[in-house]
């Protein structure tokens, strides 16, 4: 497979990668069409998809069963009005049909748009309304169905709602009634150009709602370089990537660069994380790749790792937030394997990276993908020296590298905000050794980051103010061990509220957030302040706030 998009598969050095790694882009790619159902028919009885669940559920999918179920699902949206550019959201956790579908709106045109089960009713609201979302697809559990028809009448654009079961209540599609009684498919004679949308997430920002970061149809191919070469997949690996598929990094390391390389994808669909079980998954199955964010090592290393065969496991790649370089050095004790760390954004694929040919530095998330020219920014505009900090841009005077996002939908001065002048800024700052490696430092902007979460401060904000206790607050990342961020929000309180309980009040603050927005949102850590640090202009310094957290800590 890979030879028909690399002229060059094989590297043995970083500057063999840089000079020879060149991704031949066929016209109007379609990874439906392209990689799935080439697969189909040259092996079609290779296992794409190992799913397993907590429950003792097992599915092997082949290839050629991929195919099958991909196109009945690609005919049921059609027979549901789904075409060219139609926009989706699924809400599928980590359900098989999540696959099913997102391939099936592929082969149709049409616009996939994952979101996490955690998203309320006012969540999905706004993702409705401003992308006008045509048609949601969702894991037939109550919570989430209730969220959903909360939101309905509220959603003008919505025409089909749809439940992959066990529920499916009334108003909602039977997903597993639909793609069984599918009519035979029938492939659109131009279902797309390479520039067309076809993937979009919402991602949270420092202020304002949520960005809509929309992905063009070759996106898929810029995740090669993560798959195979991160990941260090081939044919015969079993790999894992521990995410919900609401998340960017589902895409990441649940599907494309993961087929592309012809390895099979592990899902374990599970409703809480024990680190337990993982270790149980990795023994049972023999899996053979690990890739997870440093919070799930902090817990696989708390384990009795003597007690699993961890035999098979021989590669383990990390994403998500700084790695701490004590994981790093424990995990290496405990099984042999170093951890190769790796660095990219929604809006990107894999940007920087450890390589299976480098010497991973602990702590360091490694060099630049060739795919991206990327630099250090100073404030003043001038590249960083080695030692010193600059924000990581990636230059496209040369035009768009594969991999990077279209856009942010609808939004063009927010796009140009970020895109301009042939750089784009990802926020993110970082210093570079003399080596090349690069060393993560922090966001520019206010950003939280919690268990590989994304944690925009207005969100939770949000939240907050609509209790009546809360006149003003500010939300702010505290340094944690386990989570490496956790949330912190720093409250002046109404009047009638000042002399309350404050243990009591700490956690109905808590709980109304957890109603009001997605739960994992909730501020773990509240304190109450007679007033908030600001500027002469009025605006909340939140920096001042962190900057004393950092202190105490």
């Amino acid at each position: 497979m890979l030879e028909r998009f690399l002229s060059q598969t094989t590297f043995t050095s970083q500057d063999d990668f840089i000079q020879n790694f060149h991704v031949k882009v066929p016209e109007n790619f379609n990874f439906g069409y392209d990689v799935v159902d080439a697969w189909a028919a040259e092996a079609p009885d290779k296992i794409a998809l190992c799913w397993t669940n907590d429950h003792g559920v097992h599915h092997d999918f082949t290839f050629s069963e991929l195919k099958d179920y991909t196109d009945r699902t690609a005919s049921y949206f059609q027979s549901l009005g789904i075409g060219h550019g139609d926009m989706v959201m699924l809400i599928l956790k980590r359900r098989y049909e999540f696959w099913f579908s997102i391939i099936a709106l592929h082969k149709i045109g049409a616009v996939a748009i994952p979101a996490t089960h955690l998203l309320t009713g006012k969540d999905i609201i706004y993702r409705n309304n401003a992308a006008d979302i045509k048609m949601i697809v969702c894991a037939g559990e109550e919570v989430i169905l209730n969220h959903v028809k909360d939101a309905l009448p509220y959603s003008p654009s919505v025409k089909h709602l749809v439940s992959a079961g066990p529920i499916v209540p009334h108003g909602f599609e039977d997903f597993q009634k639909g793609v069984l009684g599918a009519a035979p498919f029938v492939k659109p004679e131009h279902p797309n150009r390479n520039d067309d949308i076809s993937l979009m997430y919402f991602t949270s920002g420092t202020t304002g709602e949520p960005k809509m970061v929309a992905h063009d149809f070759t996106y898929p191919l810029g995740h090669i370089a993560t798959g195979c070469y991160w990941h260090n997949l081939h044919e015969n690996s079993l790999h894992l990537t521990v995410a919900d598929t609401g998340w960017g990094k589902a895409v990441w390391g649940k599907l494309y660069g993961q087929w592309i390389a012809g390895a099979t994808v592990f899902v374990y669909d599970h409703e809480k994380f024990h680190p337990a079980d993982i270790l149980q998954m990795i023994q049972d199955y023999h899996i053979t790749s690990l890739c997870a964010p440093p919070t799930v090592f902090r817990f696989l290393i708390r384990e009795d790792l003597t007690h699993y065969d961890l035999s098979s496991l021989h590669y383990c790649t990390i994403a998500g937030e700084a790695l701490n370089p004590a994981v790093y050095e424990t995990f290496r004790k405990l099984t042999g394997i170093k951890l190769m760390e790796g660095f990219g954004q929604t809006e990107t694929t894999l940007t920087i990276a450890t390589f299976p040919w480098m010497a991973p530095k602990p702590g360091s998330m490694g060099v630049p993908n060739p795919e991206y020219v990327v630099d250090l920014l100073k404030t003043d505009g001038t590249s960083a020296a080695p030692g010193e900090q600059g924000q990581i841009v990636i230059r496209t005077t040369h035009g768009k590298p594969l991999g990077l996002f279209k856009e942010y939908y609808r939004n063009p001065g927010l796009t140009r905000e970020v895109w301009h002048d042939g750089i784009y800024y990802t926020g993110d700052v970082a210093w570079k050794d003399e080596d090349g490696y690069f060393w993560f430092v922090g966001r520019v902007d206010d950003v939280i980051k919690s268990s590989g979460y994304r944690i925009g401060p207005f969100e939770v904000e949000s939240a907050l103010m609509t209790h009546p206790a809360v006149v003003e607050c500010a939300i702010t990342g505290v340094p944690d061990e386990i989570r490496g961020q956790i949330v912190k929000a720093t409250i002046v309180l109404a009047k009638d509220y000042k002399d309350v309980d404050k243990e009591h009040l700490v956690k109905t603050l808590q709980n109304h957030v957890k109603q009001v927005t997605a739960p994992y949102k909730y501020p773990r850590v509240i304190e109450f302040v007679d007033e908030l640090p600001k500027t002469i202009s009025g605006k909340i310094r939140r920096v001042e706030i962190r900057n004393k957290d950092n202190q105490k800590s």
